[in-house]
Formats: structure tokens, C-alpha cells, sequence
């Protein structure tokens, strides 16, 4: 029927999208049978998966120490302890703190309802204009924000107090990573024996630029987001800003999400400027703007640089599938994801013709 690839490509990429949304479809109705299942199999898995990740962010750094001369070993022992060694540091100066603010927001969140209470009533009055129906959508609209923001932390301080109930897993995450490290050669052979052989060349340029599209993309994000954080952090102790830390770390996590993520995350800092003062508002929105302006224009060109190789109606697109599918995790990994699917199915299409 087509008989230039164009047409053909264009086929592929039709039926694929059919197929997709019908996947996801059934997966949305079907979640209710299968959701214990995959709740096993994540609380299982998990020291996997956060083990491999971590190995294959610290992987490129050994092998560049490795390159420089220095034993193998010897360069994973180093960078394991570095690694570990100061995220174990961090935990211990910031997880307390943490709480405590967390604790703090949760106890004084019914005086910052109170106070928004009223500059809302201050707002009816300047729109009294307006329709009753419209005021009654901003009423159901303030009732819904209440719940989940107290939900929400509570959730958090569940989820921070069940830390202490996981230190095995947190024990056993380092020592995965160490033997990822360790034995990756026999790791990778192991798994090759699983590939038929007229398929292994294909398989390993499929992987290598799966590799070197996300792999960049991912630590370059990861250092950007730790610069929004520690900048947002230093900005917003000046400025006085209550919360300041875990205010910081949510500019850092959301800035992950490309475009919404800084809007995101200036939300709540700016939501706890409200109740102080309409200067500290002026403020933070003011330096969150230039911190924003900082990292768009000259960290992640060069930092993260064009590794993603997507149209932006595309990265919204995914983003926003990732967002209504598993909200805030969801848009995070919507674009490594996206990405990823998207490089595979361009080799397979492409060995196919």
C-alpha cells in the first residue's frame, strides 16, 4: 500500500499509538486485580532497582578513574565511599531538620488556612461581581487544596518515621551497588547468554544509544536539580523564609519535570510567603525567577545539553499521559521513559528495512 518508507514509518507509528493507548487503557481499568501484585513485587524489587541505578550513575565516573591508571578496584572502592560516605553525611544533617519542619508546617497548617480564609473573603468582596455559582466552584476549589495538603504531610511523616523500620533495605542497597560495580563484566556476560547471537549486534547499538541519550540526560538533571536546591536553599535563608529546607528540596525534586517542574515548586514557597508578608511574595518570586533564568539559559545547555532529542508538544504530551496516569512519579519519568521507547522503536524499525 506504501511504498516509500515515510508512509510506512507513518504506519508503524499509527498502529503503535493505537496499540499504546489501548495498553494503557486496560491497564488503568484493570489496576484494582493486578495492584497487589505489582505492590509485591515493587517492595521486593526496589533495593534492585535503586542499587542498579545508582551503579550506573556512578559507573562513567569509574571507569574515568579507571582510564587515569588507577586500578579498577581501587577506583570503586573510592568512589563508593565517597559516594555513600557523604550521602550518609547529608541524611544525617538534613533528615532531622527535615522532620522537624515537616512536623512544624503539619501542626501550624490550620492558622495558614485561617489566613488564607480571610484574603479569600477579601476576594469575594472585590469579586462580588462575579456569579454565586463561581464563588461556590472557588469554595469546592479550597476544600479540595485543605485535604490534600493535609494529606499529603501527613503522608510524608508516615513515610519519613517508616524509615527507621526499612533499615535493612537501606542496609542492603549499598552492598548491591558495591557488587554492580564489582562484577558488571560477568553481569553483562551473564545476561548475553540470553540473546540469540544474530541478534547481539543489534541488541548492543540498541543499548549503547539508549545509553548515551538518558545516561547524560539523567546525571546531567541530577546535578542541575542539586544546584536549584542548594541555590533555593542559600536564597531563601537570606530572605527569612520559614521552612526553608524542605521548601529547597521541592524546587529540587519538581525540577526534574521539564516546564511545569519550576512552576511546581515554586507553589509552596510561595504559598508560605503569603502568610508572612506580601514583600517576601515579591521576593521569592523574584529570586526564583532568576534562579530559573540561571539554570535554563546556562546550566542545562551545558550541563544536561541536547540530549533528548524530543519536540516540546511531545515532552508535554508525555509529561502530561505520565501526570494523569501516576502524578508527580509519573511526569518525572515521563520523558526518560518516552525517550527510551522512543529510541528502541527507531532501531527496530530501522534493522527492519
Amino acid at each position: 500500500m506504501f511504498k516509500d518508507r515515510k508512509g510506512l514509518t507513518i504506519l508503524y507509528w499509527l498502529i503503535f499509538g493505537i496499540f499504546l493507548f489501548l495498553f494503557v487503557y486496560l491497564m488503568i481499568k484493570l489496576f484494582p486485580f493486578y495492584g497487589a501484585v505489582f505492590s509485591f513485587l515493587w517492595h521486593l524489587l526496589a533495593p534492585f532497582i535503586i542499587a542498579c541505578f545508582i551503579a550506573y550513575l556512578l559507573y562513567p565516573v569509574i571507569n574515568r578513574i579507571h582510564s587515569l591508571g588507577i586500578p579498577r578496584g581501587l577506583a570503586i572502592l573510592f568512589i563508593y565511599l565517597l559516594f555513600f560516605g557523604g550521602v550518609g553525611y547529608l541524611v544525617y544533617r538534613i533528615f532531622p531538620v527535615m522532620l522537624i519542619q515537616i512536623r512544624d508546617l503539619n501542626e501550624q497548617l490550620p492558622q495558614f488556612v485561617s489566613m488564607y480564609e480571610k484574603l479569600i473573603y477579601r476576594m469575594y468582596e472585590y469579586t462580588s461581581f462575579l456569579p454565586e455559582t463561581v464563588h461556590d466552584k472557588i469554595d469546592e476549589l479550597i476544600i479540595r487544596l485543605e485535604g490534600f495538603v493535609n494529606g499529603l504531610l501527613s503522608n510524608i511523616i508516615e513515610s519519613t518515621t517508616k524509615i527507621f523500620d526499612m533499615i535493612v533495605v537501606i542496609t542492603v542497597i549499598p552492598v548491591l551497588v558495591f557488587y554492580f560495580l564489582k562484577d558488571d563484566t560477568k553481569i553483562k556476560s551473564y545476561i548475553k547468554r540470553y540473546i540469540p547471537e544474530k541478534y547481539k549486534p543489534r541488541t548492543g547499538k540498541m543499548v549503547r544509544a539508549v545509553d548515551e541519550t538518558i545516561g547524560n540526560y539523567i546525571r546531567g538533571q541530577l546535578i542541575v536539580c542539586l544546584f536549584v536546591s542548594i541555590t533555593s536553599f542559600i536564597l531563601f535563608q537570606l530572605l527569612g523564609l520559614q521552612y526553608a529546607l524542605l521548601l529547597a528540596l521541592i524546587m529540587g525534586i519538581t525540577n526534574i519535570i521539564p516546564y511545569f517542574g519550576p512552576i511546581i515548586g515554586a507553589i509552596p514557597a510561595v504559598a508560605i510567603a503569603l502568610t508572612m508578608s506580601g514583600k517576601m511574595v515579591i521576593f521569592v518570586i523574584l529570586s526564583v525567577f532568576v534562579m530559573q533564568l540561571i539554570e535554563s539559559n546556562l546550566l542545562a545547555p551545558y550541563i544536561v545539553g541536547k540530549s533528548i532529542n524530543m519536540h516540546p508538544i511531545a515532552i508535554i504530551f508525555a509529561l502530561l499521559l505520565g501526570g494523569q496516569l501516576f502524578g508527580v512519579l509519573g511526569m518525572i519519568l515521563a520523558v526518560p521513559v518516552f525517550t527510551t521507547s522512543k529510541v528502541i522503536i527507531k532501531h527496530l524499525l530501522h534493522t527492519e528495512h
